[in-house]
């Protein structure tokens, strides 16, 4: 059997005001064409297929495409529902979309409720009483603590304890189902893992102020499909993010975007495989002199990109988007790092403000204040005049 990881596909997003959605009927056409090549029979979706709880219609009805399209193939579809998923909107209609081959796990009370695949034409490992191996499909939809800790029968709100007692269930219901034929357990989950190993005294692990669960409770199951991370990682050979098939950030621009291809048979995992997805358009993270950056050969490839850029002129140049523009025109970003900033430039506006001599000194340490670079010779006069025709207008009055 091969079953394909994915995850994260955020439909409806954009990037920095750019419409993603083309981008992402792309990523599905490349999918459908994957799973009809490699011959797929299992397309697993680890959480966040939606981009927010309130989808446009346009984007439901790519995912409607992208599922309709995948089934045409004879693939089977399991997916569970993550943090920016509403969990109840993304599980309607599971019983009868079941019947089509898609397989919702977003409730609490499926936990323990695989999607139970038939190793097809697989007479090795027969159980005793003539059951067939199967391939047991398990949905760990995102859990927040204080939503879910009383449901899950636990004290503390906490993902350890929430995400715990979720792989306990499954794990017992794995147990079960073991007594009677052999089962491959694969598990989907929502969250965010780190490496760690738990014990009784460093229950809840925090990273940069995210809840994170440590590894070993994925400890036993066949293959866990994680979803919630945008970078493709092993954390184990049996633990892995498949990462997000777009890049959706700027610090996303070195990924290697695409999947995990899991080849399993009698005996469970046979093989895991990398897949990548072709990227629409390349990422561009560029710093530097306003000057170097449109002259640089080196940049060329950048011209077709979406661009950040981050100047580090010591004075912000004048229309320096529309310059760079000129070159790039799909800068997205642009923001100011100035190198060798004048010193005058560190003191407080409140103070620079009680030291202005008159009125024009004023209204220029403001301009300079408010975008980094003093006013020229031609600001400085319109300025001037600006404050002599105010003058001679409250003469007149």
């Amino acid at each position: 059997m091969r079953l394909l990881h994915t995850s994260d596909w955020h439909l409806g997003r954009s990037f920095h005001g750019v419409g993603m959605l083309e981008a992402q009927r792309g990523f599905v056409d490349q999918l459908v064409a994957y799973v009809q090549e490699q011959s797929v029979d299992v397309v697993l979706i680890a959480g966040d297929v939606y981009d927010r709880a309130l989808p446009g219609v346009d984007v439901v009805g790519l995912l409607d495409e992208a599922l309709v399209r995948l089934t045409r193939t004879g693939a089977q579809v399991v997916l569970t529902s993550g943090n920016h998923d509403s969990a109840i909107r993304l599980g309607f209609a599971s019983k009868l979309l079941e019947r089509g081959g898609v397989h919702l796990r977003t409730r609490l009370a499926e936990l323990d409720q695989p999607v139970l695949l038939p190793l097809n034409g697989d007479s090795a490992g027969v159980a005793a009483d003539g059951a067939a191996p199967v391939v047991a499909v398990y949905g760990i939809p995102w859990l927040e603590p204080r939503l879910v800790a009383e449901a899950l029968g636990v004290e503390t709100a906490s993902h350890f304890e929430v995400t715990r007692a979720a792989t306990e269930r499954v794990r017992a219901d794995v147990l079960k189902r073991s007594e009677t034929r052999t089962v491959h357990s694969v598990v989907l989950a929502h969250t965010f893992a780190s490496g760690g190993i738990s014990s009784d005294s460093e229950r809840d692990l925090s990273i940069g102020g995210v809840g994170a669960v440590p590894l070993d409770l994925f400890d036993g199951f066949s293959y866990t499909a994680l979803g919630h991370l945008h970078g493709r990682q092993s954390l184990s050979p049996r633990v892995r993010y498949s990462g997000s098939p777009l890049a959706y950030s700027f610090s996303e621009a070195k990924h290697t975007k695409g999947g995990w291809l899991i080849d399993v048979d009698a005996d469970g995992v046979a093989a895991v495989q990398e897949v990548r997805w072709k990227a629409p358009r390349k990422l561009a993270v560029l710093r530097g002199k306003l000057e170097d950056l449109l002259t640089a050969e080196e940049f060329a490839w950048a011209e077709e990109a979406y661009c950040q850029v981050t100047l580090t002129d010591a004075q912000r140049p004048a229309q320096a988007m529309e310059r760079f523009r000129g070159r790039f025109p799909d800068t997205l970003v642009l923001g100011f790092d100035p190198e060798g900033a004048p010193a005058t430039s560190k003191t407080s506006y409140s103070s620079r403000l009680a030291e202005a001599a008159d009125d024009l000194a004023v209204c220029c340490g403001f301009l300079e204040h408010v975008r980094g670079r003093s006013a020229d010779d031609a600001e400085r006069g319109a300025l001037a005049e600006a404050l002599e025709a105010v003058r001679l207008e409250g003469v007149s009055l």
